[in-house]
């Protein structure tokens, strides 16, 4: 007996230890997760020497504006160095995206053709203008050609309004105001020949009868 209680203590000590109370494998710690670079920084393609000199023209010319990043709206309505005109000492409705060169010249013919034309012939001050809009990508009226306005490139005018109270509008004054309002509106007219690439009014067809539509794109044409 004491032969056999001795073999069955090792035994005992063994059945003692069980699979819980054994070490746990050691696992491999977790390898930290890979830190990915930042990204490289976007550098803005500086913008071409013409657009350069028309912000450079606003600024001296004092005018509100901010700058609008390129867009590629597709269908060829493509709009870059483009601006949002803010205060050019006239509130003007509708104004949108224009390209810089437009946004110059439509702002120095309100202040320097429109304005002046409005206190001298109408003896009353420009108070407001109102447009139907700049940037529209669409095709020119009855054909497949796309508009300046899908460029951005392009401003429809047709009212304006003055101090006293008086609103001269393309569509009801071309043809229908007084003597002075029509002298008034083809005077501006004529100024915007000399300021835009083409200008087209009621007198081009009947789809301009109630605006003037400039552009800056084309070949030149008044009418």
């Amino acid at each position: 007996m004491r032969i056999g209680l001795a073999g069955l203590a090792p035994l005992a000590l063994l059945a003692c230890v069980s699979g819980d109370d054994r070490p746990e494998p050691r696992r491999p710690a977790a390898s930290a997760p890979k830190r990915r670079p930042p990204p490289k920084p976007v550098v803005p393609e500086p913008p071409p020497a013409e657009t350069r000199q028309c912000l450079a023209d606003l600024d001296a010319d004092r005018v509100e504006y901010r700058t609008l990043p390129a867009q590629d709206f597709g269908g060829g309505c493509v709009v870059v160095g483009a601006v949002q005109l803010l205060d050019i000492g006239v509130p003007v409705s509708g104004l949108k995206s224009m390209r810089c060169p437009l946004a110059r010249n439509f702002s120095n013919w309100v202040r320097y053709g429109v304005a002046p034309a409005a206190k001298q012939m109408l003896g009353s001050d420009l108070t407001r203008i109102e447009s139907y809009g700049t940037f529209n990508c669409r095709a020119i009226a009855g054909s497949g050609k796309l508009s300046e306005h899908g460029r951005a490139n392009a401003v429809d005018v047709a009212v304006f309004v003055l101090a006293d109270g008086r609103r001269v509008s393309v569509l009801d004054d071309w043809n229908g105001g007084s003597d002075e309002e029509r002298r008034f509106l083809r005077t501006v007219f004529q100024s915007a020949c000399r300021r835009f690439v083409t200008a087209l009014g009621p007198e081009y067809n009947a789809a301009h009868a109630n605006h003037f539509h400039l552009d800056m794109g084309g070949r030149p044409l008044c009418r």
